[in-house]
């Protein structure tokens, strides 16, 4: 009887080890698979000024990092000053933007498939915090720019950025007459304009203090969830990703019966952590 009892208690231990490890989330914790994202996310020690957040889990290098916050960077020889100056209280939200772009892992549920040359990826619909789209439309809003798309129509024949032939630079506030328009239009809808505020863990944050932790871990936990149970995402999914799978080896699978008549009755199987806590 002891021995059962010993075969019984260490199975109970494989057990319990089973259920507290969930399968790993493909929407969280990622990068996306772009020019100058890493393949994994993870700790990177220094990260430049506005990008700095993010050190300790992040999908950019300490070099994308430096280049993001250049006029003129290597990143993708964009020039934010194709209708004068920018001024820099506005250029630090694009700078802001940058950052979140290359070094967030917590942008999952969003990315979607790019038919770009320079990347397989990029993220839609992004849902930013109203605070964060209002305070870059307000510091901006007498900045000037020609175009309302910033993604594709550009004249790239000096090898930068410049506005096409004909086109006329215009107040931000007549481009973009609301922050609304201007964080959805700006970027082919990468982002998405809402009512929620930073805090409510319903909404994605460009500026956040990391000294109170990274607010976008739990806003990707919430909306992988809510992806993962709406039924479009269930036709998508493949078997197994959708709750915690218990992968147990074949000696344990042998013995589950003998531990399983050996368990007090009432005693728990092999469970699966269900997303309702979240």
């Amino acid at each position: 009887a002891g021995t059962g009892m010993g075969v019984g208690q260490a199975l109970l231990v494989l057990l319990a080890a089973c259920g507290a490890m969930p399968a790993k989330d493909p929407l969280l914790d990622v990068c996306m698979d772009a020019k100058h994202h890493k393949a994994k996310p993870g700790p990177e020690g220094l990260l430049h000024d506005q990008c700095a957040p993010w050190k300790d889990n992040a999908c950019c290098t300490a070099n994308t990092s430096s280049e993001a916050h250049k006029d003129q960077s290597y990143l993708y020889n964009f020039n934010w000053n194709h209708c004068g100056l920018m001024p820099p209280k506005c250029k630090r939200h694009f700078i802001q933007d940058t950052c979140l772009y290359e070094c967030s892992p917590n942008l999952g549920p969003w990315i979607d498939q790019a038919d770009s040359s320079w990347r397989r990826e990029r993220i839609l619909h992004v849902p930013l915090c109203r605070e964060d789209c209002e305070e870059w439309w307000e510091d901006c809003k007498d900045y000037v720019t020609c175009k309302e798309n910033w993604h594709k129509g550009w004249n790239w024949a000096t090898g930068t950025n410049r506005c096409p032939w004909g086109s006329m630079c215009r107040p931000f506030s007549h481009v973009f007459p609301r922050p609304k328009d201007l964080c959805e239009k700006i970027w082919s809808n990468s982002y998405k304009y809402t009512t929620e505020r930073r805090g409510s863990g319903r909404c994605i944050q460009m500026w956040f203090d990391p000294a109170q932790g990274n607010p976008n871990v739990v806003v990707a936990k919430y909306y992988a969830w809510k992806k993962r149970t709406s039924p479009a995402w269930n036709d998508d999914t493949t078997p197994g990703t959708d709750e915690a799978v218990c992968a147990l080896p074949w000696p344990v699978l042998v013995l589950l019966p003998l531990a399983l008549a050996l368990l007090p009755e009432g005693a728990g199987g092999c469970g699966s952590r269900g997303w309702g806590s979240l």
